[in-house]
């Protein structure tokens, strides 16, 4: 038998949504349109491909000798507001980020690796809040059970969206290039 679950509190205000996150003693939680949304637990294949992808974005950058960090999750994409979001990885380019700072203030690229519980809203609602922010250049959506990177790119007023599943992706902005390979390798045993 499932036991019933509080109700999450609705919280137009940003300053008292990050008052009761800090509060919880434990979960996920993202704001959408001022309602409070708890994440639910991941899957082991989910944690692997967003692992591999933030340490390949992150090889990526170091590589290229960047002004930009890549983000694990935990960090706070804000959007107008009444929406934060905690997206599986983000770039954020320009000044550097004060350790303090819980949200990206210049998200560049941002990724999300799918869950059942997650799909439509990552393919649909995220995917037209994340292109409201000017900054975002590249929205990554991740399959965790095969190789499938759904690439959508801004291209002046529209996007641009491809399927790789082999061979690299190109990230420009902010000039970067990582390989399907790096985030779909096998598990090390």
């Amino acid at each position: 038998m499932s036991v019933p679950q509080p109700k999450l509190p609705h919280l137009a205000n940003r300053a008292e949504y990050r008052a009761w996150t800090a509060a919880q003693p434990r979960g996920r939680f993202e704001r959408i349109a001022g309602e409070v949304v708890a994440m639910a637990p991941e899957r082991i294949a989910h944690v692997r491909v967003k692992a591999r992808l933030w340490q390949a974005l992150d090889r990526a950058i170091q590589d290229a000798g960047l002004l930009c960090d890549a983000l694990p999750d935990g960090v706070t994409v804000e959007v107008g507001e009444d929406t934060d979001y905690e997206p599986d990885a983000v770039v954020n380019c320009g000044a550097p980020i004060p350790g303090d700072a819980i949200a990206a203030p210049n998200p560049l690229i941002v990724a999300e690796v799918l869950s059942p519980s997650t799909r439509s809203v990552d393919s649909g609602a995220k995917l037209a809040d994340y292109f409201r922010l000017s900054s975002v250049m590249h929205y990554l959506i991740l399959r965790a059970d095969r190789p499938q990177v759904i690439h959508h790119r801004r291209n002046g007023p529209s996007l641009l969206t491809e399927i790789v599943t082999t061979g690299a992706l190109s990230l420009d902005p902010p000039g970067i290039t990582i390989g399907i390979d790096e985030i779909y390798a096998p598990p090390m045993r």
